[in-house]
């Protein structure tokens, strides 16, 4: 009987922290038909770039054995999540001691972790929004395959991302709220993701002891599930392997990350520098 008064009201919290970040965008309206602009450019250039390397030699090297602007487009569109998961939370730590809603969000009855979790939500299904856009242009104007894909594959692979990432970034937070400024968490992650996580190039390419290193990263295989969900029409058992080392990169990062987190929180509160950035 419990359980759903404490279901509702988890739901609730996580609708009103979504509307906070909304009510906060639709100040910015002319924002979003940027945005829909600034896809299309992205895929232009994603297009035109292929079309100037494309060979056989590279399609032979690229996993699914389909085209660049394909491979590029999926690795461009799906590398956001862990970018968005990196700064989402330290945005979200700034902007409530900005607005002078950081201690009393704090001071409520609302978990850490619904905190947090609402705080991401906003961000995740902008990006969403995004990504849907990149695809579609795409697919109507540059010939992006998406019929046969595996889409329920490609959301339980992108489900999967978003929590390691994720752990990532309230590990970023955790940074942010101890030594307030300057993050190298931030730029190391991304930057040891950027060249080895197969973003632009598949990871076969890198020499050996890259390769080894490519397999410490979540974004790897987050971005090898999914280009076999959507461009290598893999089944549920063909992804698996990528699925189940996001899964163990996120039941290792998230505890590691809430416990890191309170630990800075609590820290910050006896020091009385929770509000100081």
């Amino acid at each position: 009987m419990t359980g759903t008064p404490d279901l509702r009201a988890t739901l609730r919290k996580l609708v009103m922290l979504f509307r906070r970040d909304l009510a906060i965008a639709r100040s910015y309206r002319a924002a979003f038909i940027l945005e829909l602009f600034y896809a299309l450019f992205g895929a232009a250039s994603f297009y035109f770039l292929s079309k100037f390397i494309d060979s056989p030699q590279l399609q032979r090297s690229l996993p699914q054995g389909t085209t660049y602007f394909s491979f590029v487009l999926v690795g461009i569109a799906f590398f956001d999540y862990m970018s968005v998961a990196l700064h989402t939370f330290d945005e979200s730590l700034q902007n409530a001691r900005q607005n002078g809603t950081l201690e009393n969000l704090l001071v409520t009855q609302t978990s850490l972790p619904l905190i947090l979790a609402g705080s991401s939500l906003y961000p995740f299904v902008l990006l969403s929004l995004r990504t849907t856009i990149y695809l579609g242009w795409g697919a109507a104007l540059f010939g992006f395959p998406l019929r046969g894909a595996n889409w329920f594959g490609a959301i339980c692979i992108l489900a999967a991302s978003v929590l390691a990432f994720s752990g990532l970034g309230i590990l970023s937070a955790s940074y942010l709220l101890v030594f307030k400024r300057g993050n190298p968490v931030n730029w190391a992650v991304l930057g040891v993701s950027s060249v080895v996580g197969g973003m632009m190039y598949p990871v076969s390419v890198l020499p050996v002891w890259l390769q080894y290193l490519a397999r410490l990263v979540p974004v790897t295989y987050s971005l090898e599930g999914m280009r076999a969900a959507v461009l290598g029409h893999a089944s549920m058992r063909e992804l698996w392997p990528p699925l189940a080392a996001l899964l163990i990169f996120a039941a290792i990062l998230l505890p590691v990350s809430f416990v890191t987190f309170s630990w800075a929180l609590r820290r910050t509160k006896i020091t009385g520098t929770l509000t100081h950035f």
